[in-house]
């Protein structure tokens, strides 16, 4: 098939790696020229770790959008989550056929949501969408034209809006560790970054600004008082999930699934063990700066959609709400500002049962 890959960070670099050694046809585009130029100067993507050692050479690698897109069987779009509305829009406006199916690989927390109405407000003829739970992929550009990939996601959670079930077929077919889940709720709160990310980002907060990141973001930062924090933090995730009808693993059970956890750790209750023993996470950096995605993404789209959630189901969030509090001092930005409101994913206003009905495929 012919895939459009939408993003050319480590998430796109791997999904060129990964879809090439599957036989696709790939075409890479990023809106940045910048970004590109190294691997345009290569002629592909250099990559090393799970999947392997090369290059991997699309047939295309441009910053033109409508380039990208012509002839595409689908679009896998693996930019950050703040891109997603913007790119909706601009595949809108590029003429992205109606029938050709989106992937959001991850979707996060509200994806599928926030891209189709970022879309509809350009062009009523919606395509089918799917978007995954989390990045298929752990996966690092130390270098600008390669990428190296610590781990490959063994399972996560997919689900597409109701009338994307060609969008979700061919999230399955793409990537072979994609579950299907009932609805967009279900993968949007299995989001684990949503709960892995952000407390050790705010109680870390002075070692990334006194030591710029050098330190390992998944076993030093790991203590038992930020495990106390993400333990309490994932309890309110569950407890939104079950307010919409859906059981899901905690933190830890689901890393196991995904694979960022070892199959062999029997205490799912013991975050600090698991997460600090998780072979593909262990080595990784903590935050350069409070600018890292994980503070520009992981509140702003992590856990404010999650708080416009757990409002429409009428769930109590103290700690989910101190800790997006407290980063919004941090950093001194209003997170609202551009960020996955409920106004951006198209659900203010509606009840917790308009909302099921809005998501779930009839």
């Amino acid at each position: 098939m012919k895939i459009s890959i939408l993003g050319a960070g480590a998430g796109g670099a791997a999904a060129v790696a990964e879809l090439m050694q599957a036989g696709h046809e790939v075409v890479l585009w990023n809106r940045s020229a910048e970004t590109l130029a190294p691997f345009q100067a290569l002629g592909g993507v250099r990559y090393a770790g799970v999947l392997g050692d090369g290059i991997a050479r699309p047939r295309l690698i441009t910053a033109n959008l409508a380039e990208a897109i012509q002839g595409a069987d689908a679009a896998v779009v693996t930019l950050p989550t703040f891109s997603h509305a913007p790119v909706a829009r601009a595949l809108a406006d590029a003429g992205w056929p109606a029938d050709r199916p989106v992937v959001l690989n991850p979707g996060h927390t509200g994806g599928a949501l926030d891209f189709a109405h970022a879309y509809r407000g350009v062009r009523a003829d919606l395509p089918p969408i799917a978007e995954f739970s989390t990045l298929t992929y752990v996966a690092r550009k130390y270098q600008p034209d390669s990428v190296t990939v610590s781990g490959r996601a063994k399972q996560v959670r997919a689900a597409a809006l109701p009338g994307g079930d060609a969008a979700l077929r061919m999230a399955c077919t793409l990537f072979p560790g994609a579950t299907p889940v009932a609805d967009v709720l279900a993968s949007a709160l299995a989001n684990a970054n949503l709960v892995l990310h952000p407390p050790g980002a705010v109680l870390a907060a002075a070692w990334v600004e006194a030591t710029r990141g050098d330190f390992t973001f998944y076993v030093q930062a790991m203590t038992p008082g930020v495990a106390r924090t993400m333990r309490a933090l994932d309890d309110e995730r569950l407890a939104v999930a079950a307010a919409f009808g859906h059981r899901l693993p905690n933190l830890v059970e689901e890393m196991k699934l995904i694979g960022t956890v070892e199959p062999s750790v029997t205490d799912t209750q013991d975050f600090v063990a698991a997460i600090a023993g998780g072979e593909a996470n262990k080595r990784i950096k903590g935050p350069d700066s409070l600018q890292h995605r994980y503070y520009r993404e992981d509140f702003g789209h992590g856990l404010l959609p999650f708080l416009e959630l757990a409002a429409i189901a009428g769930v109590a969030t103290p700690v989910a709400q101190s800790l997006f509090t407290l980063a919004q001092t941090l950093i001194g930005f209003d997170y609202r500002q551009g960020g996955r409101s409920a106004e951006a994913m198209g659900i203010a206003g509606l009840s917790r049962s308009e909302l099921i009905q809005r998501v779930r495929p009839s």
